[in-house]
C-alpha cells in the first residue's frame, strides 16, 4: 500500500534512465515555452514603449504602467536564460553564451529598479504586498545574473543549474501572471493572464503529481488571497485612470470560486496524467534500451563468464588477422579445454561448476591481458595471442585450476594452431587448435600440443568421415563385423557382438575407434547405428532363407541415438521389415551414457523390455563404476569391462574383484559376460567363478560374417545346441 501511494504521488525511487528522461522532456518543453515567452514579452514591452512615448509619459498612464514594466522585463529575461540552458542541455550547445550578457543587463536594469522602489517604500503609503512585490522581483533577478554568470563561466551541462533555472523561469511565469491578472481584476478584465501561466508551468513541464498539487495550490491562494480583498466591481464604472484600493472588502462570488476550483482541479488532472503517461513512456524506453542493451551485449559477451563470445572472437580475430601491421608470424590461435569438468559439477553441483568458470575465465583475461580471450562452449575457452611466452601463460594457468580444483582432480589442457601467413578463416584455426588439444585428452602426462603435420593428417581424415559418411551408407562402404559370444557351459558360440567397420576406397579398413568419436562429436553416429541394425537384419534373413544356424547379435547403441532419434522404434520396425524374431536382436547400452540421460534412458530401456529386447549394460569397470546404476536400471546382460583382465597373472586382485561381481549379478538375476579373454587360463578362471558368457580374441577377433561361418564350418568354432537348428 505505502508503496503504491508513493507511486501515486510520484515520490517513489525512479531510475537514472528515467530521471534523464524526464530531464530531457522538460528542457524540450522549456524551449517552447521561453520561445513563445520571449516573442510575446517583446511584443508587449515595445508595445507599451511605444504607447508611454505617444501619450508623452503622461502622469496617469506612466503611475500605473510602471509598476509593470519591470516586470515584463524580467519574464523575458528569465524566458532568454532559460532558452540558453535549455538549448545547452540538450545540444550541448555554447554557441550562445553571449546572450547570457544581455539577461544580465536587463536583470541588472531590474534590480536597480527594484532597490529603488525598496528605498522609497516607507511613507509612501503602498501596501505591504507592494514591498514584497518588489522583494520577489529582486530577488529573481539576482539569481538570474548568478546563473548568467554561471553560463558564461562554465559552458558544460550541469542538470542541477538547469533545473534551477526552470525552477525560477516558472516561479517568475506564475508571479508574472498573479500580478497582471491582479491589476486586470481590478479594473473588471478576465484573469487569463494568470490561467495562462499556470497551464504553461503545470502542463507543459512535467511534474511529480505532488509537487504539481503543491504548485497548483500555491499559486490559487496566493492569487485568491491578493483579489480577495478587492472593491466591488459594481462600484467601479469607468476606469479613471487611478485604483482605489481602500474601497471596502466585498469578498469571492461563488460563481468565481466554482470557476477556480474547477480550473484547479482539471488542471491537477491534466498534470497527473501527463506525468503518468511520460512516466509510462520512460518506463517502455527503458526497458527498450534495456533489451537492445542486452542484445547487444549478448552478441558480444559470453552471458555465464562475461568474457567474450565467440560471434565477438571470430569478427576481431579475422579482422586482426588481415590487419597489415600483424605478425602473422607470432600469431597462435589457442584452444583450452578443463579436463574432468564433468566430474567437478557432478561433485559439487552446476553452481559451483559456473562459479569456477567465472573464476578460470577472469584469470585467463589478466593473463592474456591485451590479447582476444573469449569462452568457446561448456569448459572450453579460445585465445588469439602472441606466440612468444605465451606457453609460460599456460603453465600459470594451469596452476590456477589446481588452486582452484577443490577434491577433484582438474587438468588444463591446451590446443595451439599458428596459422599460415594467407590464412584468414578463423572457424578453420580454431577447429585445428581444438582437434589439438583433443589429442592429448586422457595423457595426465602432456598439457600442450601443436598442430602439426601429423595432426593434419588426422584432422583431415575427421573431415573426410564427417563428409563422407552418408555417401558410406549409400554406397556399401560400412560393413558389420561380427565377434562371437561363447557360454562357459559348452565352450560354444551363443551369441555374436555386431560391430561397425568402414572399408572406404581412399583410406581403405578404417578402425573403429577413428571414425566412431568422431561421427558422435558431430552428432551424426545415429546414422551409422540405424545403417549397423539395417545390416544385421539383412543377415538374418539371408541367413534365415539358407536354412543356416543363427544366433543372436548384440547391438551397439549410442547414448545419442536416444537423443537425436527414436532408435527403439527404427529398431523395432526394421526388425518386422526383416521379419527377426526380438530375441535375436540384444541392445548394448554403455554406462557411461546412463549418467548423462536418466529419465531418457530408462524411459527408452522401459520401451525395449516392454518389446522384448534384452538389454546389456556395456562396458561396466571402465571408468568411474557406480553401483546406483546397478540400482536403478533393469539390464539382462553385464558385460565386464576387458581391463579388469590386464595384469590379471600379477595381481591376486583382479579375480577378487572379479570373482564378486559375478557373485553379485547371480544375485541381482543378470547374466554375466566378461570382455576381453585371452588365453585359457583366463576363459578357465572365468567359468570356475560361474561366469556365464566370454568374449575376446581369445576365440576370435571380430571378422565379416561370410569368414564367421567359414570358421563354424571348419570346426575352429561350434555353435551352442540352443541355436543349431535353422533361423
Amino acid at each position: 500500500m505505502r508503496k503504491k501511494l508513493l507511486s501515486f504521488l510520484g515520490l517513489d525511487k525512479q531510475s537514472k534512465y528515467v530521471r534523464n528522461y524526464f530531464y530531457t522532456t522538460n528542457m524540450k518543453a522549456s524551449i517552447y515555452m521561453s520561445v513563445i515567452v520571449i516573442v510575446l514579452e517583446l511584443w508587449m514591452i515595445v508595445r507599451m514603449t511605444r504607447t508611454i512615448f505617444e501619450k508623452h509619459l503622461q502622469s496617469q498612464f506612466w503611475n500605473i504602467t510602471e509598476k509593470y514594466y519591470s516586470n515584463y522585463v524580467l519574464l523575458l529575461s528569465s524566458a532568454l536564460l532559460m532558452l540558453l540552458y535549455a538549448i545547452r542541455a540538450l545540444y550541448d550547445s555554447r554557441k550562445h553564451r553571449w546572450l547570457a550578457m544581455l539577461v544580465i543587463g536587463l536583470c541588472a536594469a531590474v534590480a536597480a529598479f527594484e532597490v529603488w522602489r525598496i528605498a522609497e517604500y516607507p511613507g509612501s503609503g503602498k501596501k505591504t504586498v507592494d514591498f514584497l512585490n518588489y522583494i520577489i522581483l529582486l530577488s529573481a533577478a539576482v539569481i538570474m545574473i548568478t546563473f548568467s554568470f554561471v553560463m558564461l563561466k562554465n559552458g558544460s551541462d550541469k542538470k542541477w543549474q538547469s533545473l534551477t533555472v526552470m525552477y525560477v523561469f516558472s516561479f517568475v511565469c506564475i508571479n508574472f501572471g498573479i500580478i497582471i491578472s491582479v491589476n486586470g481584476y481590478a479594473k473588471g478584465e478576465q484573469m487569463l493572464t494568470f490561467l495562462t501561466m499556470v497551464l504553461y508551468v503545470v502542463c507543459l513541464l512535467v511534474w511529480r503529481p505532488v509537487w504539481g498539487f503543491i504548485v497548483l495550490t500555491a499559486s490559487y491562494m496566493v492569487f485568491y488571497y491578493r483579489i480577495s480583498g478587492m472593491l466591488d466591481l459594481s462600484t467601479v464604472g469607468k476606469f479613471t485612470g487611478t485604483v482605489d484600493f481602500t474601497l471596502y472588502k466585498t469578498g469571492l462570488g461563488d460563481g468565481i470560486k466554482i470557476n477556480g476550483f474547477t480550473m484547479w482541479l482539471s488542471t491537477l488532472i491534466f498534470c497527473i496524467a501527463n506525468y503518468n503517461k511520460t512516466l509510462s513512456q520512460a518506463q517502455k524506453d527503458e526497458n527498450l534500451e534495456k533489451i537492445n542493451s542486452y542484445l547487444s551485449r549478448i552478441s558480444e559477451e559470453d552471458e555465464l563468464t562475461g568474457i567474450h563470445n565467440m560471434v565477438y572472437f571470430r569478427s576481431e580475430a579475422e579482422k586482426l588477422l588481415n590487419y597489415v601491421t600483424t605478425d602473422k608470424e607470432n600469431v597462435v590461435i589457442l584452444f583450452f579445454d578443463i579436463e574432468n569438468f564433468k566430474s567437478y559439477n557432478d561433485k559439487y553441483g552446476f553452481h559451483s561448476g559456473n562459479e569456477l568458470l567465472i573464476k578460470f575465465a577472469k584469470r585467463m583475461e589478466e593473463a592474456f591481458r591485451g590479447s582476444l580471450v573469449a569462452r568457446y562452449s561448456d569448459d572450453h575457452f579460445v585465445v588469439m595471442t602472441k606466440n612468444d611466452g605465451s606457453q609460460e601463460v599456460i603453465r600459470e594457468l594451469s596452476g590456477n585450476i589446481r588452486e582452484l580444483q577443490g577434491e577433484v582432480q582438474l587438468l588444463l589442457k591446451c590446443g595451439a594452431y599458428k596459422p599460415a601467413s594467407h590464412e584468414s578463416d578463423i572457424s578453420h584455426a580454431c577447429d585445428r587448435a581444438r582437434f589439438a588439444c583433443n589429442s592429448i585428452k586422457k595423457h595426465f602426462d602432456r598439457s600442450y600440443c601443436l598442430y602439426d603435420e601429423s595432426l593434419e593428417k588426422r584432422f583431415t581424415l575427421r573431415q573426410y568421415i564427417v563428409n563422407n559418411i552418408d555417401n558410406a551408407i549409400a554406397n556399401g562402404y560400412i560393413r558389420v563385423f561380427y565377434q562371437p559370444v561363447v557360454s562357459t557351459a559348452d565352450g560354444a558360440i551363443c551369441g555374436f557382438e555386431a560391430l561397425a567397420r568402414w572399408q572406404d576406397p581412399k583410406y581403405g579398413l578404417l578402425p573403429p575407434g577413428v571414425f566412431i568419436e568422431v561421427l558422435e562429436e558431430y552428432r551424426q553416429i545415429y546414422k551409422l547405428d540405424q545403417c549397423i541394425v539395417e545390416l544385421v537384419c539383412k543377415d538374418y534373413r539371408r541367413t534365415a532363407e539358407n536354412n543356416e544356424p543363427f544366433v543372436p547379435v548384440s547391438l551397439n547403441f549410442s547414448r545419442l541415438d536416444f537423443e537425436l532419434c527414436d532408435i527403439v522404434g527404427f529398431l523395432t520396425e526394421t526388425a518386422e521389415k526383416y521379419n527377426v524374431p526380438k530375441n535375436f536382436l540384444d541392445v548394448e547400452v554403455t554406462e557411461s551414457a546412463l549418467s548423462d540421460q536418466h529419465s531418457l534412458l530408462q524411459e527408452a530401456m522401459r520401451r525395449l523390455h516392454a518389446e522384448g529386447y534384452s538389454v546389456w549394460l556395456d562396458d561396466f569397470g571402465s571408468g568411474y563404476s557406480s553401483l546406483n546404476v546397478l540400482k536403478d536400471y533393469q539390464f539382462d546382460v553385464l558385460k565386464i569391462d576387458m581391463k579388469f583382465l590386464s595384469g590379471f597373472s600379477e595381481n591376486d586382485k583382479t579375480k577378487v574383484i572379479l570373482e564378486n561381481i559375478v557373485s553379485l549379478n547371480k544375485q541381482l538375476g543378470m547374466i554375466s559376460l566378461t570382455e576381453g579373454v585371452e588365453t585359457l587360463e583366463q576363459y578357465k578362471f572365468l567359468g570356475s567363478i560361474g561366469c556365464q558368457r566370454v568374449q575376446g580374441y581369445y576365440f576370435s577377433k571380430p571378422v565379416p560374417y561370410e569368414e564367421m561361418k567359414e570358421k563354424i564350418a571348419s570346426g575352429k568354432l561350434s555353435v551352442t545346441e540352443k541355436y543349431k537348428k535353422k533361423a
